[in-house]
């Protein structure tokens, strides 16, 4: 491993927390954080990697938390009302699994990786759904980054 690699491991590994803990239902965003190290030359396909597997892991997590809310929706103290839940049901049952292409989008995409557990969507299937969302958004941030924030990273 050559020591531009090396430099980048701290940098690429934040970024993948970052992504991690902003695709889960905790507040947050990524893109800032990419958006930086992209400026300071980090390589574009490494930034890709960490953000779309860090992003991918924490819409994972809350798949895993859909399959344990399942047995505890009938629950008094459950924190998503009947109504939202149902109001999820007919969108899900709708679009069905098709709408974790979906995932990537703001306060939509935490939700429906929820329902894709409650569902009991396949794991492989979450997966690939996950992945070809998230990379896709990571791969146009790359091509925005491109286009619009070369001249600002001088």
């Amino acid at each position: 491993m050559n020591e531009v690699a090396l430099l980048s491991l701290p940098a690429l590994s934040s970024l993948a927390v970052i992504s991690l803990a902003s695709a889960t239902l905790l507040p947050g965003g990524s893109e800032a954080a990419f958006a930086g190290l992209w400026c300071q030359g980090h390589a574009p396909w490494a930034l890709w990697i960490a953000a779309t597997l860090g992003n991918t892991l924490g819409s994972l997590i809350n798949v895993a938390l859909g399959r344990g809310a399942r047995r505890l929706r009938t629950r008094r103290w459950f924190p998503v009302s009947r109504r939202a839940l149902a109001r999820g049901t007919l969108w899900y049952r709708r679009f069905g699994a098709w709408s974790l292409l979906l995932s990537w989008a703001p306060l939509i995409g935490d939700p429906l990786t929820v329902l894709a557990g409650i569902f009991r969507l396949a794991w492989w299937k979450s997966i690939v759904l996950i992945v070809i969302a998230k990379g896709g958004r990571y791969a146009l941030l790359l091509l925005a980054a491109d286009l619009w924030l070369t001249p600002w990273c001088q």
